[in-house]
């Protein structure tokens, strides 16, 4: 029951103050557009368990301007026996708790079927976004990357799985087709996210204990062995995109002819890249052959790290 009068999906979100900057670049990255309110109307379909930052996906099946002219539009949904449940989504427009429940209730009681508040079989959800309502099925965010914080091998300075997850979108918001490579993988974070999206991706690193700990963390999570050791600047082959995060000490620099050598065979790996780093390193990208696009910055305690992309 699609219609040209709304969009096919709704995705609302949610992020902190300091991955604000990162949340709307990965936004923007899958979208085309930067969010205007707390939730994106739009024509792709992304499983909401794609982004850290989505909280649920509506699958827009009905619109109104009242809930009663959704209520009247439920009855034609045909359930084949199955059990269901409405939920009432939050956004800007601040209701009561009572209003919410009177709302589930007044559409429930015009879907022609059981309805189960535990364990239904069909969710449906219904939002006011703007001055219109919109009904449809509803997926929740399934949080994919809490289990991947739970790998056996960790490093204190490594992404978070929640960052490393939203750069994966940034660089791959497509991912049939798409081939990807971390030159720099260390334990496999970033690895990891993207295999979990059933991105074509490999990793590589010249050091053989972050490797081996990023062996173990794919076992741990059932993931191919797609990681080798290898020195970045003697890799071949050619990809879509390449995710470097710069190598960083917290008691030594990395000498500059080095990193350009990193930025320039990164540079002719892949024809976008996607460059993570704690230093101002654009002198050092140009230098390279990279052309500079969006950016974000992410900040955590001390420190706060660049995401750049660059073709």
């Amino acid at each position: 029951m699609k219609s040209h009068n709304f969009p096919a999906y709704l995705y609302t979100y949610a992020c902190h103050e300091d991955e604000m900057s990162l949340c709307t670049l990965e936004l923007k990255s899958l979208f085309g557009q930067v969010p205007q309110h707390n939730y994106i109307e739009s024509h792709y379909n992304i499983n909401p368990s794609r982004s850290p930052f989505f909280k649920l996906q509506l699958e827009v099946l009905y619109a109104g301007q009242s809930v009663q002219e959704i209520a009247e539009q439920v009855g034609a949904i045909e359930l084949g026996g199955a059990t269901f449940k409405v939920v009432y989504i939050e956004n800007d427009n601040a209701i009561t708790y009572e209003e919410e429940r009177l709302i589930e209730r007044e559409i429930g009681a015009s879907v022609r079927g059981k309805a189960d508040m535990r364990k239904p079989e069909r969710i449906f959800g219904i939002i006011r976004a703007g001055n219109r309502w919109l009904f449809g099925s509803y997926r929740k965010n399934e949080a994919l990357w809490l289990k991947h914080m739970k790998k056996p091998q960790n490093y204190s300075t490594a992404l978070s799985t929640r960052v490393a997850r939203a750069i994966v979108n940034i660089a791959a918001p497509r991912v049939e087709g798409v081939t990807v490579i971390d030159p720099c993988c260390g334990i496999g974070t970033v690895v990891i996210e993207a295999l979990s999206m059933g991105i074509k991706m490999v990793g590589s690193d010249i050091n053989p204990m972050a490797i081996r700990g990023a062996r173990a963390n794919l076992e741990h999570f059932g993931y191919p062995q797609v990681v080798t050791i290898q020195d970045m600047t003697t890799l071949e082959g050619h990809y879509d995109v390449a995710i470097l995060d710069m190598p960083y000490n917290l008691c030594s620099v990395l000498p500059e002819r080095e990193r350009l050598m990193m930025l320039e065979r990164v540079h002719a790996l892949a024809d976008k890249v996607i460059i993570v780093t704690l230093e101002e390193m654009d002198e050092a990208i140009l230098a390279a052959g990279l052309a500079i696009g969006e950016r974000c910055v992410v900040n955590k305690g001390k420190f706060a790290r660049q995401v750049i992309v660059c073709t």
